[in-house]
């Protein structure tokens, strides 16, 4: 699964997949994303070598062979919405990071991504220098010196910078091909516990719809570890808020569908769509998002305190980069734990390890990461990550 995250609108999830799905009317009407988009693309390549996102290729014109299906997540580039780009990093096995070539490098947004990846441990990660049609040639080189000098002496030093402009569509085979070789996909293990990060739930019936053709809740998202199949019981938790309590959920997986198809069974990797047999208004509105899928009687505690072991960065990451003083007894950290975000109040800070007790429990386990922000000038800012004790 590969994520894309990036400053400024871009079309390069659309230039890849044709579409990208799950996009909201008055979020595109304030010219932002702030939820995560996903979309699913098969890759190909011809026997010249040429690879492309289409059965003919571009180039040659002839029969091109499928490599592999890969989901995109598209994490809002807005530096305010840092919290949404953290949220999808837990889902990814790489990062596709945009920077636009008319812009100068590093915006402000750039360094909390590059900061995002970096606390979430995503190491296999491209760098993709796209509007190259709006500069010329000289400062496309200014351009990729900056982003170079960025870079240097950090966790993507080496990363490949790959000049493409989505709009036109050019070089994006060159993209693809990085993508094959950087981001390639992981060995899963079907033995282990079943584990599926909630991203999305929904309800699916329209206004109206006949109640002997009602269709169950929806969530969307990714198994990290172990396999699904139609007829399983499975458990969500924590689930649904009720008052001030959460109430667990346990349901029957009836439809599985993964790339436009429906399966019979899933395994890790890639992004999923499980229909259940819960109540549609359960799962509307994405009130299910942070939940953790598992089959019953296998699944992790959910925990209402944590203990963390953290590193803390030099600056806030923002436009002023402001220094970060040490975690504070009693001070209010923002926590994203998997898809999940909490807010915890400090309850112990002891040099490099704090523990919280949350206002949201979350579903966590030993060694999982976990970022954390902390409010600056009336928003949070990214200030470190912390690994689950």
């Amino acid at each position: 699964m590969v994520g894309h995250v990036s400053h400024g609108k871009t079309t390069l999830t659309q230039s890849l997949t044709g579409k990208l799905t799950l996009t909201h009317s008055e979020e595109l009407k304030r010219g932002i994303s702030i939820r995560l988009g996903y979309a699913d693309t098969t890759f190909y390549r011809c026997e010249n070598g040429h690879y492309g996102s289409s059965k003919k290729c571009a180039i040659c014109f002839k029969e091109a062979e499928p490599l592999r299906t890969v989901s995109f997540i598209d994490a809002p580039g807005h530096e305010t919405l840092m919290a949404t780009v953290l949220t999808g990093t837990r889902l990814m096995d790489g990062a596709i990071l945009i920077i636009a070539a008319n812009e100068k490098c590093p915006q402000p947004q750039t360094r909390e991504h590059v900061a995002a990846l970096e606390a979430v441990g995503i190491k296999n990660v491209i760098i993709v220098q796209n509007k190259i049609d709006l500069v010329t040639k000289e400062e496309a080189m200014q351009n990729y010196k900056e982003i170079k000098n960025f870079l240097k002496g950090g966790i993507l030093e080496n990363a490949p910078i790959i000049p493409i402009s989505a709009q036109q569509r050019a070089n994006i085979g060159s993209l693809i091909e990085a993508i094959q070789e950087i981001i390639p996909t992981p060995i899963r293990d079907d033995t282990k516990d079943l584990r599926m990060l909630i991203a999305r739930s929904f309800d699916v019936n329209k206004p109206g719809t006949d109640t002997a053709t009602i269709m169950g809740g929806i969530v969307g998202g990714s198994i990290i570890s172990g396999k699904l199949s139609i007829g399983d019981e499975v458990i969500i938790k924590p689930g649904i808020r009720v008052g001030s309590k959460y109430k667990q959920l346990v349901t029957n997986v009836v439809g599985l569908q993964k790339a436009g198809k429906n399966l019979q069974s899933a395994n890790a990797g890639g992004l999923l769509g499980l229909m259940t047999e819960l109540d549609p208004y359960l799962t509307k509105s994405d009130s299910l998002v942070g939940s953790v899928v598992a089959h019953v009687n296998k699944a992790p505690d959910i925990r209402e305190s944590l203990s963390l072991e953290v590193k803390i960065l030099a600056r806030a990451l923002g436009e002023d980069l402001k220094n970060i003083s040490g975690i504070r007894e009693k001070e209010d950290i923002l926590l994203n734990v998997g898809t999940a975000r909490s807010i915890g109040s400090v309850s112990s800070s002891k040099k490099s390890k704090i523990e919280l007790k949350l206002k949201i429990p979350v579903v966590a386990e030993k060694g999982d990461r976990v970022a954390l922000s902390r409010q600056i000038s009336g928003r949070w800012r990214l200030i470190g990550y912390g690994t689950v004790l």
